[in-house]
């Protein structure tokens, strides 16, 4: 179903192709009104999607005694509304996602969705709230939307005109200025048996420093971003390396990676498109982590639509699960994760003609409050769907950590293979590091420090 994008004064183009800049004041001052300040609506739905308040969840007495570990769950009293399973999903069919669909037909013993009440309680500083307000007047897709001009700190475009831009407001979304994230990967059998990769990544978002005004000052790098593994022992010792370019046709992603097998540091402009996603056992692709990063132009993009779906949120249990239980075959424990029926920008990707991908169709679901990919759906070249994405996100109301984040992990089933990939997960690790990071300066993000970290 296609829908407009929310406006009062002007229809706005939902054409991928579409260049559009600025929005009209009238526009934009909708933000903080009937819009929340990201550009979500912050009205309800009669089928149970909740208003958004702008109330920040109190975590004044959770965190008493606070350890740094996984943050405690807020929510922790609710009872499911409902549960979805194989033999009622008919009923909620115009809420289930085609992958969650795709997931109770293969796996109808197993794959389940224990529904809650909608709690939309992501909220962000009001620096982020002016930046957003800022950003719809000014924010700009440049060079046939392989860039953003203008725009800076928040999403670019929060009352956006085109696919593109709903695709740079997830990449280019509020996360913070530094951070620091220890958690694993695991890619199990297909009987559950599983090897934790321990990585630790650290961050630099450029586009969230508030010494810049504009995207212009940022050289064209929006992310500096290292992660290293430590375990296994087979793979402890790599190190990869990516400055993030803002405008892609400008330059690509430069990337580069260190092995203690060779005790070099390579370039890497494989990182990047489909290549295989580093630690993933071959069932994921560069381009998929964080649901989805990197170029978007080897595909035709376009707007599906505005849709209530049931998605991952608020998913603090997931994070609070040992991963003896969490991790099972097929899928990973449903019986602790947390669905909310939320709004979400659906867009669609077409690959273009003559460009090369595994992917030959994506279908991206975006959390109309974060800007956050929560779920996902690849094709294969027959026009087959073959992998599943699922991303949990919840809001971190730490005082010095006020934003939203993916929470319990990024899971990627493949079909075909009856396996499935668990990336970014927490569970028995610290929760993120978002103070005291003062010595990640670009100095800290250059192929002779790799080296040393590799060391």
């Amino acid at each position: 179903m296609k829908t407009r994008i929310l406006t009062t004064a002007l229809t706005l183009s939902l054409a991928a192709g579409a260049a559009w800049a600025e929005v009209p004041q009238n526009v934009a001052d909708r933000l903080g009104k009937d819009l929340t300040p990201m550009g979500a609506e912050k009205a309800g739905s009669k089928s149970g999607v909740s208003e958004w308040t702008g109330k920040a969840i109190d975590g004044s007495s959770l965190l008493a005694g606070y350890d740094g570990g996984s943050l405690p769950n807020p929510y922790a009293s609710d009872k499911p509304s409902y549960t979805v399973t194989s033999s009622n999903a008919g009923e909620y069919d115009a809420i289930l996602t085609d992958g969650q669909k795709a997931l109770f037909a293969t796996y109808p013993d197993t794959y389940k969705m224990n529904v809650y009440k909608s709690r939309r309680s992501c909220t962000y500083p009001e620096f982020v709230y002016k930046a957003a307000k800022r950003n719809a007047l000014v924010g700009k897709n440049v060079d046939g939307g392989s860039g953003v001009s203008e725009a800076i700190m928040s999403a670019p475009f929060p009352i956006p005109s085109s696919a593109l831009e709903i695709v740079w407001n997830h990449t280019l979304r509020y996360r913070g200025q530094r951070i620091a994230r220890d958690f694993n990967y695991a890619a199990p059998t297909a009987n559950g048996q599983y090897t934790l990769t321990d990585t630790r990544d650290e961050v630099v978002f450029d586009w969230s420093n508030p010494q810049f005004t504009r995207a212009e000052d940022l050289n064209n790098i929006s992310i500096w971003f290292v992660a290293y593994t430590s375990a296994p022992a087979r793979r402890a010792g790599n190190v990869v390396l990516v400055h993030e370019t803002l405008n892609m046709a400008k330059e690509g992603r430069k990337a580069w990676t260190y092995s203690p097998g060779t005790r070099r540091v390579r370039r890497a402009p494989n990182i990047a498109y489909d290549n295989p996603v580093t630690n993933g056992d071959g069932l994921g692709t560069s381009d998929q982590y964080d649901g989805y990063n990197g170029a978007p132009d080897r595909y035709d993009w376009t707007v599906v639509g505005k849709q209530e779906k049931l998605s991952q949120q608020n998913n603090y249990n997931a994070v609070l699960t040992p991963y003896s239980e969490l991790l099972q075959p097929g899928h990973p424990n449903q019986d602790v994760m947390r669905y909310e029926l939320r709004r979400q920008w659906v867009i669609e990707a077409n690959l273009k003609g003559g460009a090369r991908h595994i992917y030959a169709k994506r279908v991206l679901r975006m959390d109309e409050d974060s800007n956050q990919m929560n779920a996902g759906e690849m094709y294969d070249g027959r026009g087959e769907m073959w992998r599943i994405q699922e991303i949990g996100q919840a809001p971190d109301f730490r005082p010095e950590a006020q934003t939203c984040w993916t929470t319990g992990g990024e899971f990627t089933m493949d079909l075909l293979a009856g396996r499935y990939l668990g990336l970014g997960m927490k569970s028995e690790r610290p929760a993120n590091v978002v103070t005291g990071l003062d010595r990640l300066t670009q100095d800290y993000y250059t192929p002779a420090n790799v080296r040393r970290l590799g060391r």
